[in-house]
């Protein structure tokens, strides 16, 4: 289950990306370079396929993120953004 194994690094266990950022001291906009929306923290939820025979096999369903350029701190950078927070108008975008 290699998809679904907690990140052990730097003495942290966790799944949690601002977590990372924090002992890592980088912007949470480097850190979530994976599936998760910088803004809401969205992040791939988990189910299964199912053939015809009901068979049930594991599947991601991802996020819509979109690498999009935003003020963050007055300054233009490029953060991956779901598609529902850029419709609600939760990101003021760079121009």
């Amino acid at each position: 289950m290699a998809w679904r194994r907690h990140v052990a690094w730097r003495g942290v266990a966790t799944t949690n990306v601002v977590a990372i950022a924090e002992v890592v001291r980088l912007p949470l906009h480097f850190a979530a370079v994976s599936k998760v929306c910088a803004v809401c923290g969205k992040k791939p939820g988990f189910g299964h396929h199912r053939s015809h025979s009901m068979v049930a096999t594991k599947r991601r369903f991802d996020p819509n993120l979109q690498r999009v350029r935003v003020l963050l701190d007055g300054k233009p950078t490029r953060a991956y953004v779901c598609t529902r927070c850029l419709k609600a108008g939760k990101v003021t975008k760079a121009v």
